[in-house]
């Protein structure tokens, strides 16, 4: 925190990820309950809806325009069929199933593991019907499969026929010419002669050309047809129930933690409450002079109750430097944390009690510290500012009171003139933290520093506000004071007010 600041610095970004990132940190306990809701999620669905009896078959499918760079599109097209009504209809008849065509295809699916091997995977009521199924569904498959290459093969040599026929009565009607044209004489009919007897060398060899394409038309469909084959016989395939339950359980997680983490970061943005050492002084206009981890409500380990001891004693110490460098009075105003609030009010007011006595004015929301009993050294612990001011003179007064909303701002003049704000980071938001700024600043009460509650760990950013001689007292001070010009007794250096927050950026700017 020593990183120094101007104000002319650049505007801040629309959208902060490091603060977005902390945000979502801070809320892992959401994502990780909804993550772990996602795991017992997807554990009960497989135990609750365990999968239904399946069996698979693998055919094995000959494609007249195979090639070796073929990317797939033969094999997606032979899935794409498997999905039609003619294939489900053939299959129901050879089935006898009076089941409807719409829902027996929701029943099974294909995938194509290469170019030429094709899967069936089908489910039924139970293991026998499963397979029953995949069979009728292989074998009319198979019979379209064939049936189609045997229609094409046909469709091309008829169509190779058809023209060599064509081709035939032309030559006919040539060969008559021929005859016509060797009866007659003169200078051009050998001539014409000639040139019939090259067309009708060239007619009888496109129709010997188009007699063998006919008959290589014919003879490749055997090939195709003795290829088209099941290769893997319909079988059942058996389903672990625990590692279907271990799958359900990873996607679930898996979810869970991505649909949290989204939860998370949309609410941190929404919320737009600042965790970071540099937004919360920003927007309350003044320095972070000490962090805290959440006083602990229910019993801790060892190991962190002393360093959760160790870190309250040196708060306390820096707190009561500060405290002792004010010849005024001097409240902790809260803001969500008041539990540690309220432990750090009684630590400093027994640092301070070593000096004399010492009251402690209880404005808390319920009057959690009026509530305790007093030690025999302990401060003295006053329910409210009336009473505070019936006590006699020459004790110091710490108040401790609360910025929430519904607080009354004009009774905060009653704890004290000067303040020392503890804020829980990621509670309040920009908005609010904006008001108590303002509110502060309207009531006079200038602002000591923050101690920040609960920071987050990894949170480097700078938490001092560089504003010259304005900069907020850490205790530095000596107690020794000075009389001004009316002999009014103050400190060494003029107090600090709570700056003003801009409502937007033309007042701003």
């Amino acid at each position: 925190m020593t990183t120094s600041t101007t104000a002319g610095s650049s505007p801040a970004p629309l959208l902060d990820l490091q603060a977005l990132v902390v945000a979502v940190r801070r809320r892992r306990r959401l994502w990780c309950s909804l993550a772990l809701l996602g795991l017992l999620l997807g554990a009960a669905v497989a135990f609750l809806r365990p999968p239904p009896p399946t069996a698979a078959t693998k055919v094995l499918v000959a494609h007249q325009a195979d090639q070796p760079n073929d990317p797939g599109t033969l094999i997606r097209t032979d899935v794409a069929l498997l999905q039609t009504t003619e294939i489900a209809d053939q299959a129901l008849k050879s089935l006898g199933s009076p089941d409807r065509t719409e829902d027996f295809m929701r029943t099974y699916g294909g995938t194509g593991l290469t170019n030429n091997l094709l899967q069936i995977t089908v489910t039924g009521r139970s293991e026998a019907e499963a397979v029953a199924r995949a069979e009728a569904l292989a074998d009319a498959f198979v019979a379209d499969h064939v049936k189609r290459i045997k229609d094409a093969a046909d469709a091309e040599a008829k169509a190779l026929l058809d023209q060599r026929d064509r081709l035939r009565d032309q030559l006919a009607q040539v060969n008559q010419s021929i005859g016509d044209a060797a009866k007659q004489t003169g200078p051009n009919a050998s001539a014409n002669l000639e040139s019939l007897y090259a067309n009708r060398a060239e007619l009888a060899s496109r129709i010997t050309d188009f007699g063998q394409r006919a008959a290589e038309a014919q003879v490749g469909t055997p090939r195709l047809v003795a290829g088209t084959r099941i290769v893997d016989a319909p079988r059942a395939v058996r389903q672990s129930l625990p590692t279907t339950a271990a799958t359900d359980a990873a996607i679930g997680l898996v979810l869970g933690l991505v649909l949290g983490i989204a939860v998370a970061a949309v609410g941190a943005v929404v919320a737009d409450r600042p965790v970071l050492r540099r937004e919360i002084a920003a927007n309350l206009g003044a320095s972070v002079i000490a962090e805290l981890r959440r006083v602990p409500r229910h019993p801790a380990g060892r190991w962190r109750l002393r360093r959760t001891r160790a870190a309250r004693a040196r708060l306390t110490t820096t707190l009561a430097r500060t405290v002792r460098g004010c010849a005024e009075a001097v409240s902790l105003l809260e803001l969500g944390c008041a539990h540690s609030t309220g432990a750090i009010a009684l630590d400093l007011a027994g640092a301070l009690a070593e000096e004399g006595p010492v009251v402690v004015v209880d404005g808390l929301p319920g009057s959690r510290l009026s509530r305790r009993r007093p030690g025999p050294d302990g401060p003295t612990v006053v329910v409210d500012g009336e009473r505070a001011g019936a006590l006699p003179p020459g004790q110091r007064r710490l108040g401790v009171g609360s910025v929430a909303p519904g607080t009354a701002w004009t009774d905060l003049g009653h704890l004290g003139t000067r303040t020392v704000l503890v804020v829980r980071a990621g509670h309040g938001s920009a908005a609010w933290l904006h008001t108590v700024a303002r509110q502060l600043a309207d009531q006079r009460i200038p602002v000591l520093g923050v101690v920040l509650i609960d920071p987050d760990p990894r949170d480097r950013t700078d938490g001092t506000l560089w504003d010259g001689p304005h900069t907020a007292p850490r205790g530095r001070n000596g107690p020794q004071a000075r009389q001004n010009r009316t002999g009014r007794r103050r400190t060494e250096r003029l107090p600090m007010w709570t700056a003003r927050v801009p409502d937007n950026d033309q007042e701003a700017r």
